[in-house]
């Protein structure tokens, strides 16, 4: 098993045919992800080849579901059509839609996400680099080729860190691998990501990585002190920051002891977490759990 994308995924790319959708929609194909057709309704009936694999471009989302099924899109548009985009998939019936564009207004996240929520659809992002099961699907722009399937559920908000998990824990794998964005508004967090690893029989060990910024972390501290019975190791970025400056992502801004990076690592071990300042000490935290459990 996996969370949220498995190989059966038949999935859009709702800006396949820029450069950045066709980049990664090659990719995606070379890992094995069902890729069913890309929409843009400038370029409705036409055929794009990918190193031999025909993919059709549909004018809307209804109707790329309509002729393939599909049940995830994947959102390569510029940040003013994104809203658009998302409640168009909505609208389709689309159950996952995967939003990699940064850069969109907070107002229009707020809004494509409760229309979303009300249509049923789970949106990961905006500003996110997706999800990977690895040996079965990627949905977004997280490299297939540096890890394998395993037993490890990851969720963070840094795509940097996301990859670095993911290789440096490549020995060992991972059944689902999900970069949730670090803006201020997203539309799966941390304790959606811990509630569903924690029900998924293939995962074993959950590895949460966080940053300075907000009380997400705060919150899914006090989620797994109550919830959750597998192993976490947490990750947080930003103990060096200094205080009052946005970091990288547009959510990560410290004022006072509120967000800071040794707030957060406090809350995630009083709830049991074992907390690693770096990647690499991350990763021998997990080894560490995972030996001590064999």
């Amino acid at each position: 098993m996996a969370i949220h994308l498995t190989k059966e995924s038949k999935i859009l790319v709702q800006g396949m045919t820029g450069g950045e959708g066709m980049k990664h929609t090659r990719r995606m194909l070379a890992a094995g992800t069902n890729v069913v057709g890309g929409v843009n309704p400038r370029k409705a009936g036409r055929t794009v080849d990918f190193d031999d694999r025909p993919v059709p471009v549909f004018g809307s989302v209804t109707e790329g579901v309509d002729a393939t099924g599909a049940d995830v899109t994947v959102v390569f548009v510029p940040p003013a059509f994104t809203k658009a985009a998302v409640t168009e998939a909505a609208d389709a019936g689309i159950g996952l839609a995967v939003v990699i564009t940064e850069g969109v207004p907070v107002h229009d996240s707020v809004a494509f996400l409760a229309h979303a929520r009300r249509r049923g659809t789970r949106v990961i992002g905006p500003n996110c680099p997706g999800l990977i099961s690895p040996g079965q699907s990627v949905a977004g722009i997280i490299p297939a080729d540096i890890t394998k399937p395993g037993r490890i559920g990851l969720v963070s908000k840094s795509g940097t860190l996301t990859y670095q998990l993911m290789y440096e824990l490549r020995d060992i794998g991972f059944s689902t691998c999900v970069g949730i964005g670090g803006d201020p508004v997203v539309g799966t967090t941390h304790i959606d990501c811990l509630a569903a690893f924690q029900n998924d029989p293939d995962t074993d060990l959950i590895v949460l990585i966080g940053e300075i910024g907000g009380d997400a972390e705060e919150r899914a501290a006090a989620y797994i002190r109550d919830h959750v019975t597998k192993p976490v190791v947490g990750n947080i970025a930003g103990f060096t920051a200094p205080e009052g400056r946005t970091m990288g992502h547009a959510g990560a801004i410290v004022s006072g002891s509120s967000g800071t990076a040794r707030a957060k690592q406090q809350a995630l071990e009083a709830a049991g977490v074992r907390v690693g300042r770096t990647p690499t000490e991350t990763a021998r935290q997990v080894l560490a759990v995972l030996d001590a459990g064999a």
